[in-house]
């Protein structure tokens, strides 16, 4: 896009909800428990293969927790989003960074999403759909009421915005 109308990639100003460091974090260790918990049972059960599989399973509960330590609060400092009246912002990952533009006048529905966890940390997902091959934009780590009132304002935005015929 060029011209006057144009949007440009630019970074967002506003983080995430600080309740996200321990969202993410119940999700590593979630992740992390599942196998460790399945190599350890076998590991009891199978006499002959136990202690190579009860070392697998100690090195992926170390290698888990270690993620769950400091993964999280590096995401939190590298994530950023922001919404205007021409474009929603968003900037995710850490190693590979993704920032992402949705001009108002692509945007075609607004959703807010609250797994169990996220309920239970109080946050919520705002997700802007676009018609963009690559897929949604989520702004995920938000307290639940920023995100309905967030989503509320999208929705007023692209009800305003006249659609782009390109």
């Amino acid at each position: 896009m060029t011209g006057e109308g144009a949007v440009r990639l630019r970074p967002p100003n506003n983080t995430l909800d600080e309740r996200v460091v321990g969202w993410w974090r119940v999700q590593w260790l979630l992740a992390t428990a599942v196998p460790v918990v399945v190599l350890a049972v076998l590991g009891a059960l199978i006499a002959p293969a136990r202690p190579p599989l009860l070392t697998v399973a100690a090195v992926v509960a170390v290698l888990g927790l270690a993620a769950a330590a400091s993964f999280p609060a590096w995401w939190f400092r590298v994530h950023r989003w922001e919404v205007t009246d021409e474009a929603v912002y968003v900037r995710t990952g850490a190693l590979w960074q993704e920032w992402r533009i949705a001009p108002m006048s692509r945007i075609q529905t607004v959703d807010t999403v609250r797994g169990p966890l996220e309920q239970a940390f109080r946050l919520a997902t705002v997700v802007v759909t676009t018609a963009s091959s690559k897929g949604a934009i989520k702004i995920e780590g938000l307290d639940h009421e920023l995100a309905s009132r967030l989503a509320e304002q999208l929705t007023r935005i692209t009800q305003a915005t006249p659609g782009d015929a390109t």
